[in-house]
């Protein structure tokens, strides 16, 4: 049955009632190094090595992430997908800045058009969590934070593209943004007569489940066009029951839930971590969709596993799981016209 979901109009209303509580921890989040490791009761040891490496990619994470994590213990699987760490500061040969060659995809300012049928719209520069292994750690944001006259081409551009079928919203995470910007922008893309589906690729759900509000429900079901959310939750410890309530909201709102996956080693490159990463995403209404083998960024060499042991490791999923919860294993390879299945 499909919930109520307030009129789009009720938005403003709805947003000073609510006081903002996800707009205040996005502005009380932990990126100093030393807080992090004080308040996880860490080795101070491993803090020079963190602040180095900070220097090169800052340290982001929500409170409520964090309290997920297990006070004085290194091998966290969610302390060790944000701590910078001296492993991101040594070189490693394959590795690069830009390792989807999205540089050669960028036609406009804020448009990344890879795929025929779907394009990504960078909705904002920055993310409430920046992840150690994070492909977009060295895109230009700056050359794609859009002005209003460039928001306004970006659309033309959209609307110029006959075969687009469906826009993400993408960045950083789009849901940085306030919900009054997201009506906006979503209400421009339902005008748009080709299309038919709006997908937002978000991690603030997982990390900030405060994030998930009447307002958001309200303009991302409340569009004709299908929506569709794409989380990226890597372990079964990140969902906890608040995370678990607001994915169940939102597919009561009638939003298809998904899940993209990342493979990190020493984070979830286990049978038994991405079998009960599977049973916590479909017991909050989220499907496995994909899991990706690392995007081959600069910094995040030591998060990589090898394809032998990738497919070994799915292998033992389906064994232990229904296959609807056994997400493809994929790669992204520059220039290809899909992901590539392995």
């Amino acid at each position: 049955m499909i919930q109520h979901v307030p009129a789009a109009s009720e938005i403003i209303a709805r947003e000073e009632a609510s006081g903002r509580r996800w707009q205040d921890e996005m502005a009380d989040l932990v990126t100093d190094p030393a807080e992090l490791v004080r308040l996880l009761g860490l080795d101070p040891k491993q803090l020079p090595d963190a602040l180095r490496a900070a220097g090169g990619f800052a340290l982001r994470v929500p409170r409520p992430y964090l309290r997920r994590m297990r006070p004085g213990d290194p091998q966290d699987p969610l302390l060790l997908q944000v701590l910078p760490g001296a492993p991101e500061l040594e070189p490693a040969a394959g590795f690069s800045g830009d390792p989807l060659g999205e540089a050669h995809a960028n036609p406009v300012p804020g448009v990344v058009h890879k795929y025929r049928g779907r394009l990504l719209l960078i909705a904002a520069g920055q993310c409430a969590i920046n992840c150690r292994y994070c492909f977009r750690r060295e895109f230009p944001y700056g050359d794609n934070h859009l002005s209003r006259t460039q928001w306004q081409g970006a659309l033309e551009y959209i609307r110029g593209q006959d075969g687009l079928r469906e826009v993400i919203l993408s960045g950083g995470d789009p849901l940085v943004l306030n919900d009054r910007q997201l009506a906006r922008l979503a209400g421009e893309l339902a005008a748009v007569p080709h299309l038919d589906k709006l997908r937002v690729h978000t991690r603030l759900p997982v990390v900030a489940p405060s994030r998930i509000t009447d307002e958001l429900l309200a303009w991302l079901a409340g569009t004709r066009l299908k929506p569709v959310l794409v989380l990226h939750c890597n372990h079964a410890n990140e969902i906890d029951g608040e995370v678990r309530a607001g994915l169940q909201r939102l597919r009561a709102a009638g939003v298809t839930l998904l899940n993209q996956a990342v493979l990190l080693r020493g984070v979830n490159d286990s049978v038994a971590a991405l079998s009960a990463l599977g049973e916590a995403l479909f017991d909050s209404g989220v499907l496995p969709y994909y899991l990706h083998q690392l995007d081959r960024v600069r910094g995040a060499a030591h998060f990589e596993v090898d394809d032998e042991t990738a497919l070994e490791l799915v292998r033992g999923v389906r064994e232990q799981l229904p296959g609807y919860l056994v997400p493809r294993l994929v790669r992204e390879i520059p220039g290809e016209r899909s992901k590539t299945p392995l």
